[in-house]
C-alpha cells in the first residue's frame, strides 16, 4: 500500500467566471476611459478637419449656387465650426468605434464577437452609399424644387445655419437608412428576427417608410418623397432576403440518423 503524501503539484483550481467579471464601479471606470479617448479622437479629428472645412463648405453650397445669408455676427463662425465638427466625427470615427468595441466585446460570446467585427466594414460602405445616393440623386431635385417654388411670390435667401443643417441631416439619415439590410442580417445571425415576421409586417413597413420619407425629405411634393420611399422599400425587401440567408447560416445542419 502506497502511503506517500499527496503531491503538491496539483492542477490549479479553475476560478469561476463570476470572480473574473468586473464590478459595477470598474465598469464605470472603464466606460469613463473609453469615453475620454473617444472625445480626444473627436477633438483631434476636428483640428484636422479645419484644414478641409472651407473646401467642404464650398462643395456643400454648390447645389444652391448662391452665397448663404447669416443673420448674426457669429452665424458664419458657428456654421464653419459645425462643418469642422462634422469632419472631426468622420475622421475620428474609426478610433471612436474602436473604443466602443473595447468596451462591448469582452461581454460577448466568441460567435457574437466575430459577427460584430466582420459587420463593421460593410456598415461603413453602406453608409457611404446612402450618403452618395442622397447627394447625387436626392439633393439636386430637392434644391431645385425649394429654390424655384413660387419665385414670383418668394425670393429664396437661405441662411447658412438652416441650409447646412438641412443638407447634413439629409445625408446622415439616408446613410443610416442604407444600413438597414446589414442590421437585419446581423440580427438574423444572432437569432433575433425571422423572415416570416418581416413578411407579415410588410404593411407596417410601407407606412413607416412613408413616415420616414416625409421626415427625411425637406419638401412636400410626392416626387421627392418617392425618391426616398422607393429605396427604403427596396432596402426592406433586401433585408428579408438577407434575413433568410442569415437564419440558414445560423441554423445547425441536420444530422442523418
Amino acid at each position: 500500500m502506497n502511503n506517500a503524501p499527496p503531491s503538491d503539484n496539483l492542477p490549479p483550481v479553475p476560478i469561476p467566471n463570476s470572480e473574473l467579471r468586473m464590478s459595477f464601479f470598474e465598469h464605470l471606470i472603464e466606460l469613463r476611459q473609453r469615453v475620454l479617448w473617444a472625445f480626444i479622437s473627436l477633438i483631434v479629428g476636428t483640428v484636422v478637419g479645419f484644414f478641409f472645412t472651407e473646401a467642404v463648405l464650398l462643395y456643400l453650397v454648390a447645389p444652391y449656387s448662391e452665397r448663404l445669408v447669416v443673420l448674426g455676427p457669429t452665424g458664419s463662425v458657428v456654421t464653419y465650426f459645425r462643418v469642422a465638427l462634422m469632419l472631426g466625427g468622420i475622421i475620428g470615427f474609426p478610433m471612436i468605434l474602436y473604443q466602443i468595441l473595447l468596451f462591448v466585446l469582452p461581454g460577448l460570446h466568441r460567435k457574437e464577437k466575430r459577427i460584430l467585427v466582420f459587420s463593421l466594414p460593410p456598415v461603413m460602405v453602406l453608409f457611404l452609399i446612402g450618403v452618395a445616393f442622397a447627394w447625387f440623386i436626392l439633393v439636386p431635385p430637392a434644391i431645385g424644387f425649394l429654390a424655384g417654388f413660387q419665385t414670383e411670390i418668394f425670393r429664396p435667401e437661405w441662411t447658412a445655419d438652416q441650409y447646412i443643417g438641412f443638407i447634413t441631416a439629409l445625408l446622415f439619415w439616408m446613410g443610416v437608412a442604407f444600413e438597414m439590410p446589414l442590421v437585419m442580417f446581423v440580427l438574423a445571425l444572432l437569432g433575433f428576427v425571422g423572415a416570416r415576421m418581416l413578411l407579415r409586417q410588410w404593411r407596417l413597413a410601407v407606412v413607416l417608410s412613408a413616415v420616414a420619407a416625409a421626415v427625411i425629405t425637406p419638401t412636400v411634393d410626392p416626387v421627392n418623397m418617392m425618391l426616398v420611399m422607393g429605396p427604403l422599400l427596396v432596402l426592406y425587401a433586401i433585408s428579408i432576403i438577407l434575413v433568410i440567408i442569415g437564419r440558414r447560416i445560423n441554423s445547425p445542419p441536420e444530422t442523418s440518423a
